[in-house]
């Protein structure tokens, strides 16, 4: 991560606009009717309504997904008691974080106070406009009675995340470091420097998660807390430890696990040294842990570390928790996060650390690859996945403890809101993976060999949505899997070079020859194409022995796709075949093709691929409204592409009347319903908003199609789908993400259970 100057952030901050956050309206306001209903007379409506019924304010305003991000200034990051107007850009930078990571809208309020009473007294007065309130940088020990005050006299959720965000981090990080250490949790002996917030409230999670309180000794600025000492606070009395240790040196000679909340360099090589074997150090210290990362590293090779740093392994970052954990409170219309929703999201966050890593993920963090171990035991706070994964965990929590007043029943539909909400909608793909999980086929992953192919093959198998035949050498495939800390229980592999498949190779062969001996084809010749993966793979599913392939990653498609008519062919009653990618973005699901099969397509295959098309768009249960996509708006331009286009219009509006299409015509024009309504009131899509796009050429679509998936405009794309082809064969793109190819293989799985239902003849994607 580059440095960051004082320049730069307050070049950051300073910018036009100023500040962090705004507030956007969310209602129409552009005419007299618009600004009517928001305001004055309708406004008058929702008022009376919440009057009767107080708890329609969720319904009419924005109070259930509003947080309070409150805070007195008085122990702001690591600069102290700065005040709380100085504490205002903190404050802000906790609202974008809580909008970016969980849609979640945020009030930033500072107040002027350090009484605890009249604090308290400050925030109930202000807090029916929220859904729940964040406490933010107040220092001890007044956090404590401030927190469990507004928790027992407010009706929301209210959260001091100094506290319990550090806590359900690192709590989540413990649970994985000891199961990396091979140590049982009741078992260890732990060792806190530090005694403030976040250090009591790590230790009571720790001890609610197995740790044995006898088993903890807890330092300060002054030593050990032990029962000698007369200068306790009441907290701290709490965790004061009968032992004759005084210093944090004598303390963590043969300690198991160091919590370190406290400051820099307060811990040295040689204490770390002195731990017992397969140590963990949590040094949390901000901006500098209490020892650096080098230091640790250096001090002894079976250490399991982290930080509060981003540019270090294994960052215990209080981002991973609170925009999840007030998401799923919000949802429910939670009256509190009580403990079994914190230890909810501690078991979230520790799950999903011990899943395959997304690409989007490592490519983020400029990894080759994460894999669960000494060097990642905490999810990185850009995996989209936390906003499931914590989010339904906190909100289910909520609900079994009894503190919902809002139940959820259909957990899938609320999974399905919450990657709506990010503008993420994944309802399509989970069908599709609810569909191939009902009844998983054999699927052939044709480059065996490749990273890529080999973690989608593993993922697809976990996941359920296929059975994972490997083409290649089984000694390379096991080697990259060791390599980069694969599982392969459950994957077939097929050695297709191998001299014991030549009595499949030989059947292969004389298969195809009996198929292509009118075009040339000797058996000699179809023998040796079966040492080719493309040619085995397509004539395992050709004869039964796989039910769908995917291919690819190494190959041009023309290649494959020579093989792909060769050896499977056509559809019934077509001349070509195509491809189609599907996009999903915050507008909705749009289906484009022909993205990688036909160069410069003429009328008849136009046709073709939009029959194709079609057909597909309805497979996965959309209603196909197609716009056949120009340079040109209907019949402006008379030669080329164009005319080719308008003849193929002509020919549907003609001859398949029940299916929906116009064009040739603009992507503006396609895509935006008034635009085109206005302008080209005859069109035959009146009304009605296209989802499918057919391009006039191989380049456009292709072009259209990467630009949009490169760009992040989709919130997930599916394909190349192959179109067209009379079994299931797919072909990905070269060098496609390992998400790219599970998706597709869900889709080549489906495609085999409809292909086995209907029969080849009838079949159609």
């Amino acid at each position: 991560m580059p440095k960051i100057t004082k320049e730069a952030a307050l070049r950051y901050h300073s910018r036009e606009p100023h500040g962090k956050i705004e507030v956007v309206p969310t209602k129409p306001y552009s005419n007299q009717t618009d600004l009517a209903l928001a305001y004055s007379p309708g406004v008058a409506e929702p008022c009376l309504e919440i009057e009767k019924h107080p708890e329609d304010a969720y319904k009419y305003t924005t109070k259930g997904n509003l947080v309070a991000v409150i805070s007195n200034g008085t122990a702001v990051l690591g600069l102290g008691d700065i005040g709380a107007l100085a504490g205002k850009p903190v404050m802000e930078g906790k609202g974008l974080l809580f909008k970016i990571y969980a849609g979640i809208n945020v009030f930033d309020i500072e107040i002027d106070e350090k009484d605890p009473e009249r604090f308290i007294q400050a925030v109930k007065a202000i807090a029916p406009t929220f859904g729940g309130i964040n406490l933010e940088d107040i220092k001890a020990p007044e956090c404590f009675k401030i927190e469990r005050r507004l928790k027992e006299e407010l009706d929301i959720p209210v959260m001091h995340d100094d506290q319990h965000g550090t806590a359900i981090i690192s709590s989540a990080a413990l649970l994985n470091a000891l199961d990396i250490a091979g140590k049982k949790i009741g078992n260890i002996k732990l060792v806190v420097n530090g005694a403030g917030a976040s250090a009591i409230a790590c230790t009571n999670l720790y001890i609610r998660l197995g740790v044995k309180k006898k088993n903890i000794i807890m330092c300060d600025s002054k030593g050990v807390i032990s029962t000698d000492r007369k200068d306790l606070s009441d907290v701290k009395k709490a965790f004061a430890a009968t032992t004759s240790k005084k210093t944090l040196e004598e303390a963590i000679a043969g300690a198991d696990v160091f919590l370190g909340l406290s400051k820099a360099d307060t811990l040295t090589i040689e204490m770390v040294r002195s731990m017992n074997h397969n140590p963990i150090v949590f040094a949390l210290a901000n901006p500098n842990p209490e020892i650096s990362y080098e230091k640790a590293m250096a001090s002894r090779g079976d250490i399991i570390f982290a930080t509060g740093r981003s540019d270090y392994p294994n960052q215990v970052n209080n981002v991973l928790g609170f925009p999840y954990i007030f998401r799923g409170a919000l949802d429910v219309q939670a009256t509190s996060i009580n403990e079994d929703m914190k230890l909810a999201a501690v078991h979230a966050l520790a799950s999903l650390a011990k899943e395959e890593v997304l690409d989007t993920v490592n490519v983020a963090y400029n990894k080759k690859r994460l894999v669960f171990g000494r060097d990642y035991f905490i999810p990185k706070p850009l995996d989209p996945r936390l906003l499931t994964r914590v989010s339904m965990a906190v909100a289910k929590a909520a609900v079994k403890s009894g503190v919902a007043r809002k139940k959820i029943t259909n957990w899938r539909d609320y999974e399905d809101h919450l990657d709506e909400m990010m503008g993420y909608s994944t309802k399509l793909i989970n069908r599709l993976f609810a569909m191939a999980k009902s009844n998983p086929k054999r699927v052939v992953f044709c480059e065996g060999n490749h990273i890529n192919m080999i973690k989608a093959a593993i993922v697809s198998y976990r996941e359920g949505i296929c059975y994972p035949i490997l083409l290649g050498s089984p000694d390379r495939i096991k080697a990259i899997a060791k390599e980069n800390g694969l599982d392969l229980k459950g994957i077939e592999i097929v050695n297709y070079r191998n001299i014991k498949e030549d009595r499949r190779r030989n059947r292969y062969a004389q298969i195809l020859t009996e198929k292509r001996c009118r075009e040339g084809i000797r058996f000699q010749d179809a023998f040796e194409k079966m040492n080719d993966r493309n040619y085995f793979g397509m004539m395992m599913v050709e004869v039964g022995d796989a039910d769908a392939l995917i291919t690819g990653v190494y190959s041009h498609y023309q290649d494959f796709a020579k093989v792909a008519i060769e050896v499977i062919g056509l559809q019934e009653g077509y001349n070509h075949f195509a491809a189609m990618h599907i996009i999903q973005n915050k507008k909705g699901t749009y289906f484009l093709s022909d993205t990688l099969i036909n160069r410069w397509p003429e009328k008849d295959t136009l046709i073709e691929i939009a029959k194709l098309t079609h057909n597909a768009v309805k497979f996965f249960n959309h209603t196909p409204v197609m716009a056949m996509l120009s340079f040109s708006n209907f019949g402006a331009e008379r030669d080329g592409s164009p005319r080719s286009i308008s003849d193929a219009i002509q020919y549907f509006h003609e001859n398949e009347k029940d299916i929906l299409i116009d064009g040739e015509m603009q992507v503006n024009f396609a895509l935006n319903k008034e635009l085109r309504d206005k302008s080209f009131p005859f069109n035959k899509l009146k009304g009605k908003n296209v989802n499918t796009l057919i391009f006039p050429n191989l380049s456009s679509a292709n072009i259209v199609s990467r630009v949009l998936i490169e760009m992040g405009e989709g919130g997930e794309s599916i394909g190349p789908i192959q179109i067209g082809l009379r079994k299931p064969v797919h072909f990905t793109d070269i060098e496609t993400s390992v998400r790219d190819i599970v998706n597709l293989a869900a889709v080549a799985t489906i495609d085999a259970i409809v292909h086995d239902e209907k029969g080849s003849d009838n079949y159609r994607m």
